[in-house]
């Protein structure tokens, strides 16, 4: 059994003016202060002499290597991204950067808010364009029937509202 992983399908380039103003919050944050601090304690690590045994320059050169890592990914990610920090002309469809309150057909209700891939998260129901339920709610108005296949199987959804937030 090999390494390969075969190469992940490329997420879209949007995001949301928040999620942006997040990344390079982020982005300073590592480079302007945990970076230094990093930097220092290896440097204070590397003066006790043998680095072999010498725990705190070890781990602190493997952080060195993660935040460098978070720190090129970070840069060239933001590079590559969309902002999108406007209101559709057409509030009436379902955009991105819209939030949508679905009803299934058991009658419950449900509401998401389509984000770029970055801005990934479950806790504030943040789903991302390029998940099957973003993709099915794209285009589609208020009061339309969408059809999802979701882990329990295929869902029947009502859009019930479209609202966006002005940023």
């Amino acid at each position: 059994m090999g390494r390969y992983r075969p190469p992940q399908p490329r997420s879209s380039p949007y995001i949301t003016a928040a999620g942006a103003a997040r990344l390079e919050a982020e982005l300073k944050q590592l480079w302007k202060v945990e970076r230094p601090q990093v930097t220092a304690a290896v440097q204070e690590a590397a003066k006790n002499g043998d680095r072999s045994e010498n725990g705190d320059y070890i781990y602190g050169k493997k952080r060195l290597r993660e935040i460098d890592r978070r720190v090129r990914y970070l840069s060239k990610r933001l590079e590559n991204l969309t902002v999108v920090d406007r209101i559709p002309d057409n509030r009436d469809k379902v955009f991105f950067g819209a939030w949508v309150t679905v009803e299934n057909s058991a009658g419950d209700e449900h509401r998401y808010r389509i984000v770029g891939a970055d801005e990934l998260d479950p806790a504030k129901n943040y789903i991302s364009v390029d998940s099957p339920m973003a993709k099915a709610l794209l285009g589609k108005e208020l009061d339309d029937e969408v059809s999802v296949i979701t882990p329990s199987g295929q869902d029947e959804l009502v859009i019930v509202e479209i609202e966006y937030e002005s940023n």
